[in-house]
C-alpha cells in the first residue's frame, strides 16, 4: 500500500512541476495559433470594436491566386536555398580548419562568432555604409582603386544586387552558427579513424566521405533544418537592408500593417506553416541517423 500511495504522489508532483511550463507552451503557442487559423476565416478588421465578417476560405483562395504571393514564395525559397547552403558549407569548412591546435585559435574563434552575436541593426548599418555609392568602402575599392566601374552602383536600390547582397549577408551573419555546431562535433571524432583511413589509402576527400560526414550527419541535419526555418520566416535583415527583396517575411508584413488586412496575412502565416512542415518532414525522412 505504501509504494502505492508513493506512485500516486509522485504523478501528483510532476504533474505539479510540469504544469507551469505546459500552461505557458498553451498560452503562448497553441492559443495564438488556434486564434490566427480562427482569424483566416474572417475579414478582421483592425478596429476591435468593429464585429468580423465570415468569408470561409476567400482568404485562402485570394492568397493562392495572387501572383505577388507566388513571385514572393518562390524568391524566399530560393533566398533560403542559398542562405542555408552557403552558411552551412562555409560554417563546416571552417569548422575543419579550426579542429586543430595553431596559435591564437581561441581569439580567431572568438572573432568568427561576432557576427552571430552582434545586433542586427548594427550589422545592417555597417553594410549599409559599406554599400554606399557615396562613401562607402566597397564602392572606392571598386571604382578609385580597382577602377572595376566608372559609376559607382547603387547597391540596395537594384533588385538583383540586393538579392545577391542579402544572401551574402545572411551567409555571412549565420555561419558562426553552424561553425559552432560542427567544431563540437568534430572534436568528439577519434583521430584513430582518420589514420584508418589514411593506412587504407583514402584521400582527403575519401576521410571526410568515410569518417567525418557519417559522424556530423544528425548535427548537419539539425542545422539545416533549424536554418531552414528561421530564414524561412526571415523579416528583420531583409527589411532593414532593402525594399527591393520582397520575401514572404515582408509580403505578410504589408499585408497585415500596410493594407490592414488581418485575415488575409493570418491564412499566409497559417499557408506557411503548412509549407515549411512538408517541407522539413520530406527532407528528414530522406536522412537515417
Amino acid at each position: 500500500m505504501k509504494t502505492i500511495k508513493r506512485g500516486k504522489s509522485d504523478i501528483k508532483l510532476a504533474a505539479a512541476l510540469l504544469f507551469p511550463s505546459v500552461f505557458l507552451v498553451l498560452l503562448l503557442v497553441a492559443y495564438p495559433m488556434i486564434s490566427n487559423i480562427q482569424i483566416s476565416f474572417f475579414d478582421q478588421p483592425i478596429n476591435p470594436r468593429l464585429s468580423a465578417t465570415f468569408v470561409g476560405l476567400k482568404n485562402y483562395i485570394d492568397i493562392l491566386t495572387d501572383p505577388a504571393f507566388i513571385k514572393s514564395l518562390g524568391i524566399t525559397l530560393l533566398y533560403m536555398i542559398l542562405a542555408v547552403a552557403g552558411s552551412t558549407a562555409l560554417g563546416l569548412a571552417v569548422a575543419i580548419f579550426f579542429n586543430r591546435p595553431f596559435k591564437f585559435r581561441k581569439i580567431a574563434r572568438s572573432l568568427i562568432i561576432l557576427s552571430y552575436v552582434t545586433p542586427s541593426i548594427s550589422l545592417v548599418f555597417a553594410w549599409k555604409y559599406m554599400f554606399n555609392n557615396g562613401y562607402g568602402v566597397v564602392n572606392f575599392l571598386g571604382g578609385d582603386v580597382l577602377h572595376l566601374f566608372d559609376k559607382a552602383p547603387l547597391w540596395f536600390d537594384n533588385p538583383v544586387s540586393s538579392f545577391i547582397l542579402v544572401v551574402l549577408f545572411a551567409i555571412w551573419r549565420y555561419f558562426p552558427y553552424a561553425f559552432i555546431s560542427f567544431l563540437a562535433i568534430l572534436q568528439t571524432i577519434d583521430s584513430t579513424q582518420y589514420e584508418a583511413a589514411e593506412i587504407d589509402g583514402a584521400s582527403a576527400w575519401g576521410k571526410f566521405k568515410i569518417v567525418t560526414l557519417p559522424a556530423i550527419m544528425p548535427v548537419l541535419v539539425t542545422v539545416i533544418t533549424l536554418r531552414s526555418i528561421w530564414l524561412f520566416y526571415m523579416f528583420t535583415d531583409v527589411y532593414l537592408l532593402t525594399n527591393k527583396v520582397n520575401i514572404l517575411g515582408i509580403y505578410l508584413y504589408e499585408t497585415a500593417f500596410a493594407f490592414n488586412d488581418l485575415g488575409k496575412a493570418a491564412s499566409i502565416s497559417v499557408i506557411l506553416f503548412i509549407i515549411l512542415s512538408i517541407v522539413i518532414i520530406a527532407a528528414r525522412k530522406r536522412v537515417k541517423f
